[in-house]
This record gives C-alpha cells, structure tokens and sequence, in this order.
C-alpha cells in the first residue's frame, strides 16, 4: 500500500451501502493509514525530495523525549522510503552523522532486508547501522526496539536477546513499541509459545499506568493466538480479559483519534472473534474513518475491503432484536464461516 496515496486522501471505493447506524462513516469515507497532522507534512515533503521536515520532526521527537511518536514515525517514514529513497540520500549526504538519519537508514536496511529470501543473513549485515542509530543518542529507546526487531530476524538466542532488552528497558521501560518487539519474540510464530506471550502481556500490562498503550499487549497475545488458529487451550476468559483491557484503554480516548486506531483495530478483530457485536460495533464507531493495515493486511491483500465487510457484519448481528442463530450463521474475522 502506497503511504503517498493514502497521504493525498484517497479511499477505496467498494459497492455502495446505506449509510450505517451508529454514527459510522459511509464506506467511501474510510481512509487507510492516514498520517496525524505532524508526519502529513513531512510525507509530502519527502515525496517532492525535500529531507528537511522529516529532519525537523524527529529532531524534535528527539528533543522532546517523544518516544513513541519517534517510533511510529521513523516506521511509517522508512514505509515510505522503501520505494522513493532519493530525498534520504540526500540527507545523509548532507549529514552523515545525523542521529535522526542514521535511525532512519538502520529502520530502512532492517526493512529491505525482512522481505529478502536471505533474511538472516541480509539482515546480520545491518547490524553496524542499528549500531551507529543506537549510538546517535544514548537516551533513545527506538534504534533498541529495532535492535529487538532485528535479532529475532537473526535467530538471536534467547539470552543475547535478553541483553538487548534490558538495553531498551534502561532507556525507557514503558516504552510500546520495544514491549511489541519483545511480545513478538515470545510468540509461538517465532521463538516462544502462546502462553510465554500472554504471560509476558498480562504481566507488562499489570506494571503499567492505566492510560499506557502497553496495557493493549494482552489483546496482541490474543490477535498471535487466533492468527495461528486457535488450536491451543487459551482459556476464553483469558482472551476475553484482554479484550476488556484494550477496551478500557480505548475508552481513555476521544472517537475519531488517530493516535489509538491501530490499537482499536485490532482490538476489534479480537471482538469480532469472539463474536462480541454490540462492543465490536462501538469500537467500530470510535475508529471512525482512521483503518490501520494492521492486523487487517495480516488476512488478506484487501485491508480496507476486510475491514469493511466486517464492520457490515458487525452491524448487522448487533442489531436490535436480531435472532440469535448457531454458530454456522456467524462470521469470523477471518472471513470464513464457523
């Protein structure tokens, strides 16, 4: 998905719908990883070759201690670099040792080499760039989530990534995004199992501050879970409490907010498995236009197109004094039918 086109506002057009209830918005209003109002610039500068707004704003998240905005931002930027290079050649042509440059170009060579059949060994040659991003500035956390990122696509063991974790612990130990890349080396997807990634979640989101996005990590663990298909005894409650959490924390923020719609959407994928309408139906209604590939763009080559459909499905099954049918009438987030 072009990070360009979704910047200029343009939407997917899928078959008319009625208007839905609720406060939704139609269908052809639903935009797909839309930028916040201080990386929108920067995106659209860095497509016309001009470096110097990124270069400010992760200047600024730098200087700020904005830690969390200086992560997403440094993804979605290296997301957009991928196809269009130029204008980041450009700066670090200027400024070699830019510490925001240099964290940029570890996150763009991490990213390059994820997508290569020879991951692993594509991606230890990076190493020296996530070295030079980490030494850029000692109190930044993020050049540590990609460090964490970046061993697990390395088959690093368990103790040499233990060791970079309390890197990224000693630079900030509330900080999101390291606490995802942990999450995800404890996944059974890769080096863990799905009760290791609950722990983990549940045990993280107890330690944090009510508001903390870390306490959306249990319904991550859940997301992992149902995304391998469920086959494991994961107790109900136990899926079921992740979700009350992430809804708890959804609840803290005003409908229609970008900064928690990655979190809303997955939460609401989390809902719709568990076939809970009327809530996935609200959360539906406080994503508002704001959809995230992620999870979406983990089922299929369709994100919006998913999302939508399940958003109809939603509304459709919380309706008042719809009958309530057996299990084969009810849609999965996956798309099948159970």
């Amino acid at each position: 998905m072009s990070y360009l086109r979704s910047l200029i506002g343009t939407a997917r057009r899928l078959r008319p719908r009625p208007q839905p209830a609720a406060g939704l918005p139609f269908d052809n209003e639903v935009l797909l990883d839309v930028p916040d109002e201080r990386l929108a610039p920067a995106l659209v500068a860095a497509a016309n070759g001009e470096y110097e707004p990124a270069a400010k704003l992760l200047a600024t998240t730098r200087d700020a201690a904005e830690w969390e905005d200086r992560d997403r931002y440094t993804a979605r930027l290296a997301a957009f670099t991928l196809s269009r290079e130029d204008w980041l050649s450009d700066w670090l042509a200027a400024a070699p040792y830019d510490p925001d440059a240099r964290l940029l170009k570890a996150q763009l060579a991490v990213l390059k080499a994820w997508d290569s059949p020879a991951r692993a060994e594509r991606l230890r040659e990076v190493g020296p760039l996530i070295d030079a991003a980490a030494a850029g500035d000692p109190h930044d956390p993020v050049p540590w989530r990609i460090a964490l990122d970046h061993a697990r696509g390395v088959h690093a063991p368990h103790t040499a990534f233990e060791t970079l974790w309390e890197q990224a612990l000693h630079r900030s130990s509330r900080h999101y995004g390291c606490h995802v890349a942990a999450l995800q080396y404890l996944s059974a997807q890769w080096y863990g199992s799905h009760r290791e990634c609950f722990d983990f979640a549940e045990q993280a989101a107890d330690d944090a501050q009510p508001d903390s996005l870390i306490q959306a990590l249990p319904v991550r663990a859940a997301f992992a879970y149902l995304l391998s298909g469920g086959h494991l005894a994961i107790a109900r409650e136990r899926m079921d409490a992740a979700a009350d959490r992430a809804i708890a924390l959804s609840s803290g923020y005003p409908a229609g907010d970008i900064w928690p719609a990655e979190m809303r959407n997955l939460l609401v994928y989390v809902l719709v498995s568990r076939e809970r309408w009327t809530e996935a139906l609200e959360q539906f209604r406080l994503i508002g236009p704001y959809v995230t590939s992620f999870p979406w763009a983990q089922l299929n080559d369709d994100p919006l197109g998913r999302f939508l459909e399940l958003r109809a499905g939603a509304r459709l099954r919380a309706a008042p004094g719809r009958p309530v049918y057996g299990r084969a009438e009810h849609t999965r987030a996956d798309g099948h039918y159970a």
